[in-house]
């Protein structure tokens, strides 16, 4: 269990939506990894730029497919909408997801 108190009310809120097990994991998975990938910085300093640089860095140095980086960009606007409580403004997914 982690020992981050953000990722625990990531948890909380996935469960109490009752979203399945498979779908906690795989947020708090992609919710761990944007954070460090941003050097750490908490969920609400961050915007759009970190959002993007992060998906982008999926895609291309990771390799990952559109559904996978979809899954992380569902995983971010989660904790954005649900924990954070505030909506990602002017978001343009990049156009590798329209594929």
């Amino acid at each position: 269990m982690s020992k981050s108190p953000f990722l625990q009310s990531v948890r909380t809120e996935i469960r109490t939506k009752q979203y399945s097990y498979r779908t906690e994991k795989s947020y708090l998975y992609w919710v761990r990894q944007f954070i460090l990938f941003n050097d750490k910085k908490h969920p609400k300093v961050m915007g759009n730029h970190e959002i993007e640089r992060f998906l982008n860095h999926l895609a291309v140095n990771r390799g990952v497919s559109p559904g996978t980086q979809n899954q992380a960009l569902c995983a971010i606007i989660f904790v954005y909408k649900h924990v954070l409580k505030r909506e990602i403004e002017n978001w343009q997914a990049p156009d590798i997801l329209d594929a």
